[in-house]
């Protein structure tokens, strides 16, 4: 089940050459990205109407793109402009374009009905484009349904047992019952653990002495965004003592590539006043460590689903954020097949 009428990031800004193609498939469906005359992005289907050669196995030019294959023209709305050794370019010769917009350096894609682009449900990734907080932008790439991972990301009692020597460190946080509300378009989930050690990867970014209170506090939205603030303070300490906490930004989106494949964008922030270049990189490679984690324990999982399906898992109280996400998709996709029977 895939939504269609919603943004889905298909690549960091820093991705899109200012010169070049970039291909990226997004819910089936494959995209070429290029940057117009003026540097806006550009996404056309990555197809060609002719005989169906890739378009990213073209060139720029001008602004437009020109196909490798036979040399058709096409500028930023998809539409045909040049055939070469014909004068006028037939009626309905064109590619499909799609909304995209940058918002705090991600590129996102509307995938759905074009007049239905709604800014309004572009995500809060503040922190990926503040001065206030510095972070070195990640991607990952999953063989399996998006789902699984979603799943992964709306329970974090993993984090006690798959991250153990990297975000976990205690059974503490399995333990903690989150607290879960609807949001707009999401559940907003948070979950406190006190009296802890610190999580091995916070070395990168303070020594605690002793233990510690934690928070995990998050948006998770449609399509699949989790915006969370979390940290940790010396145990009784306040969390806004600067000297005795730390406070971190995280922004990751999942956009399914396929129905068994998912690109993964993510990041994780520090406040800019803290640390240096080092630090930045060393909280970079402990996330990025424990996300294989979870890219490992997931895939493996998955090869269990494939021979069993999904009927098989069986529901636990863990397992309320993720069960309510999963209603809200199939909710949406719903209501989006009811209104393409009544146009």
């Amino acid at each position: 089940m895939f939504l269609r009428n919603c943004w889905y990031v298909v690549a960091w800004d820093h991705e899109i050459p200012a010169q070049g193609l970039f291909a990226r498939r997004v819910i089936g469906e494959p995209l070429v990205l290029f940057r117009a005359s003026d540097g806006s992005v550009v996404a056309l289907e990555d197809r060609c109407c002719h005989r169906l050669a890739p378009l990213s196995r073209g060139r720029i030019e001008d602004g437009c793109l020109r196909c490798g294959y036979h040399g058709l023209l096409f500028d930023r709305a998809g539409r045909c402009i040049e055939v070469p050794g014909m004068e006028q370019v037939p009626a309905g010769t064109q590619v499909r374009a799609y909304p995209v917009r940058v918002h705090h350096r991600w590129v996102f894609v509307w995938m759905g009905e074009p007049e239905q682009a709604n800014d309004a449900w572009l995500p809060d990734n503040h922190s990926c484009d503040s001065p206030d907080w510095v972070y070195r932008p990640g991607y990952l790439h999953y063989d399996v349904p998006w789902q699984l991972v979603c799943d992964n990301l709306l329970d974090f009692s993993h984090l006690s047992y798959v991250h153990e020597k990297t975000l976990g460190g205690t059974p503490a946080i399995a333990r903690a019952r989150p607290a879960i509300e609807a949001i707009e378009r999401g559940l907003r989930i948070a979950r406190h653990v006190s009296g802890v050690p610190p999580p091995p990867y916070y070395s990168a970014l303070r020594e605690f002495k002793g233990l510690i209170d934690r928070w995990l506090v998050y948006d998770f939205v449609l399509p699949a965004t989790l915006l969370m603030d979390s940290g940790g303070c010396e145990q009784g300490a306040s969390p806004d003592d600067p000297e005795r906490s730390v406070h971190l930004h995280s922004c990751q989106a999942l956009t399914p590539e396929s129905e068994s494949s998912t690109h993964y964008f993510f990041q994780q922030a520090h406040p800019a006043h803290l640390g240096d270049a080092a630090m930045t990189e060393g909280l970079y490679q402990g996330v990025v460590r424990a996300f294989e984690e979870d890219r490992d324990m997931i895939s493996a999982q998955y090869e269990r689903v494939r021979e069993h399906g999904e009927g098989a898992m069986q529901s636990l109280p863990m397992d309320a954020a993720l069960l309510r996400f999963r209603q809200l998709i199939a909710r949406e996709c719903a209501r989006e097949r009811t209104g393409q029977e009544t146009r």
